[in-house]
């Protein structure tokens, strides 16, 4: 994981492939495109976009517009073309991922987002469709995860003030992930999940005995 905040990402490719990496920089870095023609999908992306044509560039060119880039996305339909590409990274020391040709210097995984978490999935390129399958389970089998997050700080927070070992605490806050009851509650919000776990967990832990 990087942090691209202010950082230049530069995407050559402007097609549908092109829009789903420049979708996943976009929020942090400052990306801009270069294509001979771009999908629709960048009219919503604040992004910033050149038109040329990769093919007709040559490598001083080509070096030029890759020189100052923190990461470098070759998505065009040419394989040749983003292996072009990816060696100028490599002799420029700019990071280089490919979407379709040799292996770059890395791979962008499939990301399940919420407010508290980030969970990347990868298969080291050798199936995508796996890595979404596994994010998009996260999200369906664990809806909550955001409100689970704040639960368990809230709940470390309380038992730091208890007499228990950490042992004991790892224990409390593993079976309160496992817990259906509090799972259930936290459909309705963090609160209710609170007052769950206070009757089944924390009851008659306190130091006063209350």
């Amino acid at each position: 994981m990087l942090d691209l905040s202010g950082r230049s990402v530069r995407i050559f490719g402007g097609g549908e492939v092109g829009a789903r990496k420049a979708a996943f920089f976009a929020d942090e870095a400052a990306v801009q495109i270069f294509s001979r023609s771009f999908s629709s999908r960048f009219s919503s992306l604040p992004v910033t976009s050149q038109v040329l044509d990769v093919e007709l560039l040559d490598d001083q060119t080509l070096g030029d517009l890759i020189k100052g880039a923190f990461l470098v996305v070759a998505a065009t339909s040419s394989p040749d073309q983003n292996n072009r590409i990816g060696r100028i990274c490599r002799d420029l020391g700019v990071l280089f991922n490919n979407a379709d040709g040799e292996q770059g210097d890395l791979q962008l995984p499939a990301v399940a987002r919420g407010e508290q978490y980030l969970i990347a999935v990868s298969t080291g390129g050798s199936s995508p469709a796996v890595a979404r399958y596994i994010r998009e389970t996260i999200e369906r089998e664990v809806p909550c995860l955001d409100r689970m997050i704040l639960l368990q700080r809230e709940v470390r927070g309380a038992l730091k003030q208890l007499p228990l070992s950490s042992d004991e605490r790892r224990r409390i806050l593993s079976a309160i992930l496992r817990d259906s009851a509090v799972n259930s509650a936290l459909n309705t919000g963090v609160d209710q999940a609170v007052a769950v776990v206070w009757t089944r967990y924390l009851q008659g832990r306190s130091p006063d005995g209350c």
